[in-house]
């Protein structure tokens, strides 16, 4: 493997990781679950109603 198309796999990788995480955040919002976060460098814990809906038009794609 190239280092082309390792960077391109990467980034594949890397959209896909983020796409997962923001539906994991999202179902948690929908199903009015809490989710703890890192914030300004200590655990917080959002509860649902904290958490922001996800914004379909911001959320990474993932390219083929």
């Amino acid at each position: 493997m190239n280092n082309q198309t390792l960077t391109e796999l990467q980034k594949k990788i890397d959209a896909g990781v983020k796409i997962a995480i923001a539906e994991a955040i999202e179902k948690h919002r929908r199903l009015g679950q809490s989710i703890s976060i890192w914030q300004d460098g200590k655990v917080v814990t959002l509860t649902a109603d904290q958490i922001p809906p996800l914004d379909r038009e911001k959320q990474p794609t993932e390219t083929n």
